[in-house]
């Protein structure tokens, strides 16, 4: 079992990975959320065990962004919200089990194993078409941008901007539906923010034979050679 784990006391994670690594899981841990958005698409575990108080983005934010990039790995969320609201929201926003902390470690490793047998009994999801803007491609099942066959190294933030985008190419975006989608429930963010990210993608993509345009009043277009 590839086993994801995210959680941002540091105490509890190596315990943890400590723990799942002695009952023969492979663990990859990390604290933080762009990080575990990154780790998620380049690895593609079997399960990922969630934590929702992360800096940098939070769990549900992870999460939300994670489905919107069609990574469809089972999800166990491990925090200390334990209301049935907070429960309530994070399978809404695609979880599969919650465990509410305090927790019994052989109950955390019978949920996992769960996880991972019910998606193998499943059988392999339908593979999601790529998305293609002229030599760019996004893999949507694991979120990666590839400029012909080299994978491009981009941010979380700059990835989904740029899979926005190839989703619609040659047909403007509007900022505002940019911004939901580059910094979801992110409410503290200034709404100028997304012309940053713009700014370091157009120079990404400089000599790529696709351009970031910006369409005053309209949004922001990417076109093709």
């Amino acid at each position: 079992m590839n086993l994801l784990l995210v959680e941002d006391d540091p105490s509890m994670r190596s315990t943890l990975e400590r723990a799942l690594s002695r009952r023969g899981a492979r663990v990859t841990g990390c604290g933080d959320g762009n990080q575990a958005l990154k780790l998620w698409r380049e690895q593609l575990p079997d399960v990922v065990v969630l934590d929702l108080s992360l800096p940098g983005m939070d769990g549900l934010q992870v999460l939300e962004q994670a489905r919107r990039s069609q990574l469809a790995t089972p999800v166990l969320i491990l925090t200390a919200r334990g209301t049935v609201g907070d429960r309530v929201i994070g399978l809404n926003s695609g979880a599969d089990d919650y465990l509410p902390k305090p927790f019994d470690l052989d109950e955390l490793e019978a949920r996992l194993r769960a996880l991972v047998r019910r998606k193998s009994d499943a059988g392999p999801p339908a593979q999601a078409a790529p998305l293609v803007a002229g030599p760019l491609r996004c893999d949507r099942d694991s979120g990666a941008i590839y400029l012909r066959d080299q994978v491009m190294e981009l941010t979380p933030r700059e990835a989904a901007l740029l899979q926005a985008l190839m989703a619609r190419p040659g047909h403007a975006v509007s900022k505002e539906r940019l911004f939901e989608l580059v910094f979801p429930g992110e409410d503290d963010v200034q709404y100028e923010a997304i012309e940053v990210v713009v700014y370091r993608l157009r120079k990404k993509l400089a000599h790529t034979g696709t351009t970031l345009m910006t369409l005053r009043g309209l949004g922001y277009l990417l076109k093709t050679a």
